[in-house]
């Protein structure tokens, strides 16, 4: 079993979640609010859930400037070092690029290198990393930490991209898939029972693919959360997409010190826009997923969190204010607390009221809800971003 203290964990919390608007807004986005009464926001939920996986001193954080000191304030214990800030947004591989090139600088000071060292025979190199979004929901915490033990003693022991995969329940058009081989890899020197090569990658598909995907039995959701170690992010990076590696390796002697910030500062916007899963995971020979059961949802829209809320005997779902409805069925109403909805004679719609803005459209329109707020911000000059 891979050391505690071998393990890092990096949490990306940059997005602005306008799926949730209006309930999320630019200056706090959907990962630092309570969506369930608990007390605790899905950023501050995300980092207990790997407190007994990861030392606080391996996590960073990957945001936004605008959010620094939000997450300082949910998140007290976490170093100012520990937060890493991008100048501007290039999606999930320059984020996931920037924070693999920051631990690695970590590892070397740690143990008095310089960054040009290149053997990763090293121990001080002999490090994993999970990769998580800040705003999943996991509802078996238990059998979640048991799923991460089992996904850092692969990659530890193999050079293998590991990733989860859900159980599809529904045709999904939001989430990527993951088609994968049900044996062993022959790649694989350390096989471990329940990890299967993947064959492919598909991102989002139309409603058509999706149901086919959720008959044949062969695919999964993909989680978006990633497992591997320092070398084999590293080595993918450099073959898969030098053109992000290269922008990193410019500054290895600046990461890490007092120079950084400017480094990130001048280099980052240079970054291709891509996600990890375009740039690295369908492009790769060596990807394994880990099917996975834990209740898992990356809460990425209303009708996520629909499914997920307790329902009354019209399916219908009232969160944080008061909610009367007469002649209605699966709808979705959120108001700022104290206040009450009287709702009639309405069917799967979605009801939120958040900050001087009222939202009321069809369940399934939810995905044009980043129109609404683009049409919204551009007519009345961004007063209700």
């Amino acid at each position: 079993m891979t050391k505690r203290e071998n393990n890092y964990c990096v949490i990306m919390a940059g997005g602005v979640g306008s799926r949730f608007w209006p309930f999320s807004r630019n200056d706090r986005p959907k990962q630092f609010l309570d969506f369930f009464g608990t007390g605790r926001s899905l950023l501050q939920m995300t980092v207990d859930r790997f407190r007994p996986l990861v030392p606080i001193e391996n996590m960073l954080v990957v945001t936004n400037i605008a959010y620094k000191q939000l997450i300082l304030e949910q998140v007290p214990d976490l170093e100012e070092k520990q937060i890493l800030c991008e100048p501007a947004r290039r999606n999930t591989a320059p984020c996931i690029a920037y924070a693999v090139s920051h631990i690695r600088a970590m590892c070397l000071r740690k143990a008095g290198l310089t960054a040009q060292t290149q053997d990763w025979s090293r121990p001080e190199l002999q490090v994993n990393m999970v990769v998580a979004a800040s705003d999943h929901l996991i509802l078996e915490e238990d059998v979640f930490r048991a799923t991460i033990t089992k996904a850092f003693d692969f990659v530890a022991a193999n050079k293998a991209i590991l990733t989860l995969g859900m159980q599809p329940t529904r045709p999904e058009t939001g989430y990527g898939y993951i088609q994968y081989i049900n044996g062993e890899s022959n790649d694989i020197q350390h096989p471990i029972e329940g990890i299967y090569p993947v064959k492919t990658f598909t991102e989002k598909p139309n409603l058509e693919m999706a149901k086919i995907f959720l008959e044949s039995g062969d695919f999964l959701w993909n989680s978006g959360i990633f497992i591997w170690s320092l070398q084999t992010i590293s080595e993918a990076f450099r073959h898969l997409l030098p053109e992000v590696a290269d922008r990193f390796r410019e500054g290895e002697l600046l990461m890490g010190t007092d120079k950084e910030e400017a480094f990130i500062e001048e280099i980052f916007p240079k970054c291709p826009n891509i996600s990890i899963d375009y740039g690295i995971m369908e492009k790769a020979k060596n990807v394994h997923v880990l099917p996975s059961s834990f209740g898992w949802s990356d809460l990425g829209t209303w009708g996520s969190l629909y499914e997920l809320s307790q329902k009354d005997e019209s399916h219908n779902v009232s969160l944080h204010s008061d909610a009367l409805f007469y002649e209605s069925e699966g709808n979705v109403v959120t108001l700022e607390p104290g206040k009450l909805a009287v709702v009639q004679g309405m069917k799967d719609m979605i009801v939120a009221e958040e900050g001087g803005i009222l939202l009321i459209c069809r369940k399934s329109d939810e995905q044009r809800i980043k129109q609404f707020v683009a049409d919204a911000q551009e007519k009345y000059n961004g007063k209700y971003n």
